[in-house]
């Protein structure tokens, strides 16, 4: 080997014994090799025996020789070790550079696509290519296109394939499922490079064949063998059975096992097996009866395989009685029955309801050692599990399982063992087991797993141990992968509804957000949320929540509107709080009578008059005809500001719509308030639409009218009054008939004497009179 040490320097070692081969071949001596090459000198020494001179052999005994001769004969054997020592470490070097060499082809053609420029990459790194070389590639390559692009490739550089680069590569395709280019490769190819094919490459392509479930091409390609110089034996036999059987050709294997035996092919056992397993995959357990029976016939001792055959067929057949008798058969025969036989049992034994038999074999592999596997466990708890009575016992099963570190095959036992624990009340169990659940590699919790605890936890009043797991699944973002189901409605409701009622809307709402983006538009929920949000004095996310539920169609809660109004009033926002009174009517909802007066009285407090004038309106054309006295200050407020059209729409609206109304006080309000023209254009309404008005409010408004000069429409009103038979003052009326006169309106003021006098027609022609002299 070579060092940095002076040659006497160099340890003298002899070339290693048969017993340390195993170990100079072994992944730990390369690793030790590769990472501190200088050390293995000494490495070697220490796997020597070390250099005695009983270890030298000489034709006379060593009392006989002298010392020269004696040093001599060491020497010469300390040289021929060096050179040993200088051939192992060529060969050692040689085989790392070639290991090197391999693993850098396969990860530069994993990581960059197939071009020139990559294969001018690989050439640099091996200008010549051997068989080893070619073969490590083949077998390296971290997709099979790869290396069928490595193995087109290559041939290019000189190299030629043999039949056992062939073999890796047609092996690799075929396991791959790429059986046109193994067929390719296998039919033309070799024929056209003179390459004679083997017997296995053709059982590779059946095989692949097979596994593809086209069992035609399994069939031509082995009639084909002879025809292509290739002797049908046993192997392939055995490949045909195998492929044709994986699609239930039971018959046709049943033929061509006649044809075998007529073509001088005898079965062996491996063919047998073969057929057994197809037989009982099919479930034609008496075929594969016959097929044992002439087994034994034939002098073919059956083995263990042939036994866990039957028994999965049995098995398979839910016929438990016959594949009891075959297990005991077994141990008669000689044979102990290994895991798989007992797992073959177990998982029988459930799946027909005896779990009780099935925990016996489970109890019995304990007992003898047996190893147990995921198999075992993956039969064994569908029956603990969804057995409500027997959820201590998969608990313990489950525990057996942490412990050997083996993770389920079937993932749902953890959902359904949580599942059958909640039923039966027993929550800290199921957490328990929930958190076990993580301790197993390559299990995600299923969101289902969540619900049934969250749903039970809350049926159990167990409401912090539902928010720290409502919190996990949040943090885990398991809820957002497409793949898994959405949570059920017993699940969420209950546990957004307990956060809604006690202040943590916010956490209730990133839940429900998430089941949201899975096309969840619950009803509850959403009214849930309104609530929780009102009650915490957020109306704008209540009032996004309810935006958001509009959009989607889904149909809201009176009781969540009333909550969202009180919100935000409570937050002296009425101009909001009437925005929501509308939205909740526009979705069907009729709000209380007390609803309709505390928003108007905010608005009439905050001084929005009209505003409170429209929610009045929606009031009254809802049929609601209670709070008539905040009506008739909204409606002074009206008059007041000079919004005279607006009021009298709602006073004709109040009439249409039957609502009790006093005009009266109305006008005195206004007289009072010496708003004359406003009270003026209240009477002209009331006598048009035959209001019943006091004539001292008349009285009252002519008053007004005088005083504030307005004569012409004093005289107005009371050429109506007269034509609709009323009665007035009568020194008020001169008053008037004064004040025209002195502004010159003496047709006016003639017209008003003779209606008072008597001397006027009555009715309708009377008031057209006065009327055309106004």
């Amino acid at each position: 080997m070579r060092s940095s040490h002076p040659r006497h320097h160099l340890p003298l070692i002899a070339l290693p014994p048969q017993t340390h081969l195993p170990f100079l071949l072994s992944p730990q001596f390369i690793l030790s090799w590769k990472t501190n090459k200088n050390a293995m000198p000494h490495l070697l020494c220490e796997l020597s025996q070390p250099i005695a001179s009983p270890r030298y052999s000489f034709s006379r005994s060593a009392e006989s020789l002298s010392a020269t001769e004696i040093s001599s004969s060491i020497d010469h054997e300390q040289d021929r070790l060096r050179s040993s020592t200088l051939i192992m470490e060529c060969r050692l070097d040689s085989f790392f550079m070639h290991r090197r060499t391999c693993f850098t082809i396969c990860y530069m053609m994993a990581r960059r696509p197939w071009t020139t420029r990559l294969q001018n990459s690989i050439r640099s790194l091996a200008l010549s290519f051997d068989q080893s070389l070619v073969l490590a590639v083949l077998r390296g390559a971290r997709h099979p296109d790869h290396a069928l692009q490595f193995f087109r490739w290559v041939e290019k550089t000189g190299f030629r394939h043999d039949p056992d680069t062939y073999r890796e590569i047609i092996l690799l395709l075929a396991r791959a499922s790429m059986l046109n280019h193994a067929r390719c490769i296998l039919l033309d190819d070799m024929p056209d490079r003179l390459v004679p094919p083997s017997e296995d490459m053709f059982a590779a392509l059946i095989e692949g064949y097979g596994c593809a479930r086209i069992p035609q091409e399994v069939v031509k390609i082995f009639r084909r063998l002879p025809e292509l110089g290739v002797t049908r034996t046993v192997r392939s036999y055995d490949a045909v059975f195998k492929a044709i059987l994986r699609s239930g050709r039971v018959a046709m294997a049943r033929r061509l096992f006649n044809a075998m035996l007529a073509e001088g092919v005898l079965p062996v056992l491996s063919t047998y097996n073969t057929l057994l397993w197809g037989f009982c995959l099919s479930i034609k357990m008496e075929t594969a009866q016959r097929f044992l029976a002439d087994m034994k016939e034939r002098g073919i001792a059956p083995d263990l395989v042939t036994y866990n055959t039957m028994l999965n067929g049995w098995v398979r057949a839910k016929k438990m009685d016959d594949a009891e008798k075959v297990f005991a058969e077994m141990t008669v025969a000689g044979f102990a029955p290994n895991s798989i036989s007992y797992n073959i049992m177990i998982k029988g034994y459930v799946c027909s309801g005896r779990v009780d038999d099935g925990l016996r074999m489970f109890s019995e592999m304990g007992e003898k050692g047996l190893r147990f596997s995921e198999k075992t466990f993956a039969a064994l708890m569908p029956g603990l599990c969804d057995d409500v009575g027997r959820a201590a016992e998969a608990r313990k099963a489950l525990n057996e399982m942490a412990k050997l570190r083996l993770t389920p095959i079937d993932k749902s036992i953890f959902l359904r063992l949580v599942t059958s624990l909640c039923e039966s009340g027993d929550l800290e169990g199921a957490l328990e087991v929930h958190r076990k659940t993580s301790q197993f590699d390559h299990v995600v919790v299923d969101p289902m797993q969540y619900g049934v605890l969250l749903e039970s936890l809350c049926k159990g009043e167990k409401h912090e141990s539902a928010i720290a797991l409502l919190d996990e699944l949040l943090e885990k973002g398991t809820m957002q992968s497409p793949q898994y189901p959405t949570l059920e409605p017993s699940a969420y409701n209950p546990m957004i509804e307990y956060l809604c009622d006690h202040g943590d809307t916010k956490k209730a709402e990133a839940f429900f957000r998430q089941l949201m983006k899975k096309g969840v538009d619950d009803k509850v929920a959403f009214n849930s949320l309104i609530r929780g949000h009102a009650k915490e004095g957020m109306p704008e996310a209540a009032s996004e929540i309810l935006t958001i539920m509009t959009h989607h169609g889904v149909p809201t809660d009176a009781d969540s509107y009333v909550l969202l109004v009180e919100s935000f009033l409570k937050k002296s926002e009425p101009a909001d709080a009437r925005t929501a009174l509308d939205s909740m009517m526009e979705q069907g909802h009729l709000p209380s009578a007390s609803l309709f007066r505390s928003v108007m009285v905010a608005l009439f407090d905050d001084g929005r008059f009209q505003t409170a004038s429209r929610v009045m309106k929606s009031m009254i054309e809802k049929g609601v005809k209670e709070n008539m006295d905040m009506v008739h200050k909204i409606l002074e407020a009206l008059f007041m500001r000079g919004h005279v059209e607006e009021a009298l729409g709602r006073i004709n609206l109040m009439i249409m719509n039957d609502c009790t109304l006093d005009i009266d006080r109305l006008l005195i309000t206004l007289c009072d308030s010496d708003k004359a023209i406003e009270a003026q254009k209240l009477v002209e309404f009331a006598l048009e639409r035959d209001c019943d008005v006091s004539f001292s409010s008349y009285d009252r408004v002519l008053d007004v009218l005088y005083t504030a000069g307005k004569t012409l429409p004093a005289y107005s009103i009371l050429c109506k009054i007269k034509a609709k038979g009323g009665v007035v003052d009568k020194k008020g009326c001169d008053a008037i008939i004064k004040s025209l006169i002195a502004e010159g309106n003496t047709k006016q003021a003639d017209i008003l004497s003779r209606i008072l006098a008597g001397k006027a027609s009555s009715g309708k022609s009377g008031e057209r009179i006065a009327m055309d002299a106004f």
